[in-house]
């Protein structure tokens, strides 16, 4: 993963609809995909290499919310680089179209979709920005649409 502090940092001036931000990478193991799901998560398909087998994914596949969380680190990390870090006021449309494996290694591309001026704190707006977090191979795993809290720059 990038490290932020060598990065811009952005604020609402600097966002434009369009956008783009491509994140570093993360690689998962069968050892992520099983602690977290023991910690989080802890059904036999994300746990248990055999069992996984005969469940509908046919195999060991990572936790949506194991890839939700890795997505998250992404963008922290080395995604859209806020000056005032990451704020989420919601989202809407999450979706893993297909499972994460072991052996994947996740990236996540970010484009601003929609910047909408707060009316009642004019130092700042909500910024929905959608977000496909992918493998090395560019298959889509998880979209998100999150709704940011983006501040403008101080005076």
């Amino acid at each position: 993963m990038n490290d932020t502090t060598t990065r811009a940092k952005l604020y609402l001036d600097d966002l434009a609809v369009g956008d783009r931000f491509t994140s570093g990478e993360y690689a998962l193991d069968a050892e992520k995909i099983k602690a977290f799901a023991l910690q989080f998560d802890p059904q036999p398909f994300h746990t248990d290499e055999e069992a996984a087998k005969r469940t509908f994914f046919g195999g060991l596949a990572a936790s949506g919310w194991h890839t939700a969380a890795v997505t998250m680190r992404l963008l922290v990390d080395s995604g859209i680089p806020l000056a005032d870090g990451i704020i989420g006021s919601g989202g809407d449309e999450i979706r893993w179209p297909q499972p994460t494996r072991p052996g994947d290694v996740l990236h996540v591309v970010s484009e601003i979709v929609e910047i909408v001026p707060s009316r009642s704190k004019p130092g700042r707006a909500m910024v929905r920005v959608r977000c496909e977090t992918r493998n090395q191979r560019g298959e889509v795993l998880q979209h998100f649409s999150p709704k940011l809290v983006v501040m403008k720059k101080p005076d």
